[in-house]
């Protein structure tokens, strides 16, 4: 057996007289690990690969070999994050109709995304439409067969971008996402889908439509055509205040419509993001105000919004808390702004920036995997030590959240996948015994508030002999597997089920 660590068991004498066999259950107490990054679904860093690609993405970029502050030691940028996410254009997944880039694994883009998955992480996409300021990002053929568009206000005549609201354009799209959808609503392989990416950057803002007043018509068209093509992988929605709106400004007072349109896209399954952490002239009252209302109903993810460099010049935030040739102050603010909205995912944007956080500001990234998002652990277990062959014993266990967001088991697209499981392993650590706790609500598990579950299992078909309990948090759709990590000691898992005291069964 594997000796387990940073676990004591109490033994627990029972005042009252016991039936043969069912004597002197063992509490077992668990102390969490705090500092092993989790790759757990919704939940710890992303980072960002940019929109350019080849083989030597990872070395060229420094991925690999990054520098931490106060150290010359380097770490891999891979090892903290959960997901990859890829900001790209339509064009680049479907260059001519029905040519898709996936159905070529030796293309640049499939290669890279294979490489994600080799180093144990999921991707996540936002796929861009609009080609203001980028170059064009939707393919030519949409516009040959008459979709009628634009040309960026600040190149005419360049950066051709279709109208959300013209007919053609919307008949082409939705072939291309339904077939995209059909081949990555994979949730082994893909984290999330930024599902409303219209607008400038794909940010659903400063929309130029044929008719303004049509902006109603496309967000449904748009929220309808994700929540009926994908199922399983969680779809994504920016709470910005000028959700699908024309303003040329792209952030102005906020639209009376805004919460509303929030509101629906929730209702049909989607979960929550934001691009502007820790720019407080952007990241304001109304969008806190989002954040806590739906806090622990739906996941949020966090997008820094300031680059470190001269590009924004962050250290004229009307905040006046940056200072110029400090980036540490901005990854603080966003760190701050990302605890205050209770987030479950930070990122690691673009090169420069990803260099900020390790570099300077390496123990915010640390803290993030000790305390953001969700981390779940058994505190106790209690169970039998001995008992009578085909009866029926009663395991009590508590668990806790030591993350500061939520596992989001009630998303539409996990209908509560991932509960509690108990099993037993016999001496060769194989499972022959195992039940799924099916009251067990892991989306109700918050920081400080202990969750206690009392668990019968039915021990008819196991022999006479020792036995092992164990714990560990399934996936009802993946066989009853254990789907999750859990926060404990890595080094005494077995198949990520934690193995506790003995049962002998006579």
């Amino acid at each position: 057996m594997k000796k387990i660590k940073y676990i004591s068991t109490l033994i627990l004498v029972l005042a009252t007289a016991l039936p043969a066999f069912a004597v002197r259950p063992a509490t077992t107490l668990i102390s969490p690990d705090t500092t092993r990054v989790l790759r757990n679904p919704l939940q710890g860093w992303v980072m960002y690969m940019g929109r350019t690609w080849d083989d030597n993405f990872w070395s060229e970029r420094g991925y690999d070999a990054m520098k931490i502050s106060g150290s010359d030691s380097t770490v891999r940028v891979s090892d903290y994050a959960s997901c990859a996410y890829m900001r790209t254009s339509w064009a680049s997944f479907e260059p001519r109709e029905g040519e898709y880039i996936w159905n070529d694994p030796d293309s640049r883009l499939m290669k890279l995304i294979k490489s994600v998955n080799d180093r144990g992480l999921r991707v996540a996409f936002r796929i861009v439409i609009d080609g203001r300021d980028q170059g064009q990002n939707t393919p030519q053929y949409v516009f040959d067969a008459g979709a009628e568009g634009y040309y960026d206000p600040k190149s005419p005549g360049n950066n051709l971008s279709p109208y959300p609201d013209d007919s053609v354009f919307q008949q082409k799209y939705a072939k291309f996402f339904k077939a995209f959808a059909e081949y990555f609503d994979d949730p082994s392989k893909v984290e999330f889908i930024d599902a409303y990416s219209l607008g400038k950057w794909g940010e659903s803002h400063s929309m130029i439509y044929k008719d303004n007043n049509n902006k109603k018509a496309v967000y449904d068209w748009v929220i309808d055509l994700a929540t009926s093509s994908f199922k399983k992988v969680p779809m994504i929605i920016h709470y910005h205040r000028m959700l699908g709106d024309p303003d040329d400004d792209g952030w102005g007072s906020v639209p009376a419509d805004a919460e509303a349109m929030i509101e629906q896209a929730v209702a049909k399954g989607f979960s929550l993001r934001h691009d502007a952490f820790g720019m407080h002239g952007y990241y304001q009252d109304w969008e806190k105000e989002m954040a806590s209302k739906w806090n622990f109903k739906r996941p949020i993810i966090m997008e820094g919004g300031w680059i470190t460099g001269a590009h924004h010049r962050y250290w004229r935030d009307p905040s006046g808390l940056y200072r110029e040739g400090h980036p540490e102050d901005v990854r603080k603010g966003e760190f701050d702004a990302s605890a205050e909205a209770r987030v479950n995912m930070m990122d690691f944007r673009i090169n420069d920036e990803t260099r900020s956080w390790f570099e300077d500001s390496f123990d915010l990234v640390k803290r993030f995997v000790a305390e953001g998002g969700y981390r779940l652990y058994p505190a106790s277990v209690t169970a039998p030590v001995k008992a009578a062959g085909n009866s029926t014993v009663k395991v009590q266990s508590r668990w806790c959240n030591l993350g500061w967001g939520y596992c989001p088991t009630n998303i539409p697209q996990w209908n509560g996948k991932y509960k509690v499981g108990i099993a037993l392993l016999d001496s060769d650590n194989n499972v022959v015994k195992q039940v799924v706790d099916q009251s067990s609500d892991l989306s109700k598990w918050l920081r400080e508030a202990p969750a206690d579950y009392e668990t019968e299992i039915d021990l008819s078909g196991l022999g006479k002999g020792t036995y092992r309990w164990a714990v560990g948090l399934v996936d009802i759709t993946d066989g009853n597997k254990p789907g999750l990590e859990m926060a404990v000691d890595a080094s005494a898992l077995v198949d990520g089920w934690l193995p506790l005291t003995e049962l002998k069964i006579k």
